[in-house]
């Protein structure tokens, strides 16, 4: 084994030590992305879609060339691939843009204290009529682990 000193940079983490603690982000991950998208001089916007936005699969014009909506490992709507989904792709990316420097603190002297948190949405995809449920875990004040699937 061979010592590589502090931990800095782990699977697409930062990692900041300091005496008060502990903090991570992923802000390298996200210009990374932004420049994969080709948005890195696009201002980012506040909010990681408008309100009230539900896609369906047909919806629009199909993309001509679809590789760089698959480069973003985007999940959803891979079989039909349209303009609005890739407007929509691009909004959330402006919005990790202008989210990429926060993250998560863990503070040296906090006690641990575990928080869970879930919720569900009845039948609310418009395409499939399934339902959304969400979960998230906070250790002391920091999330830690989440999931939102429909």
């Amino acid at each position: 084994m061979k010592d590589l000193g502090s931990l800095t940079y782990f699977l697409g983490l930062e990692v900041h030590r300091s005496p008060s603690g502990i903090s991570l982000n992923q802000h390298k991950y996200a210009s990374d992305l932004m420049a994969t998208a080709r948005l890195q001089e696009v201002a980012s916007v506040d909010t990681p879609m408008k309100l009230n936005v539900k896609l369906r699969k047909e919806e629009g014009d199909l993309l001509a060339d679809p590789s760089l909506y698959r480069k973003l490992q985007v999940s959803q709507f891979l079989q039909t691939l349209c303009h609005l989904h890739l407007a929509a792709v691009c909004r959330i990316i402006r919005y990790v843009q202008g989210t990429s420097a926060r993250g998560l603190f863990f503070p040296a002297s906090n006690s641990p204290r575990l928080a869970t948190y879930s919720d569900t949405d009845w039948a609310s995809c418009a395409d499939t009529r399934r339902s959304i449920t969400g979960w998230c875990v906070f250790l002391g004040d920091a999330l830690t682990s989440w999931k939102s699937k429909k």
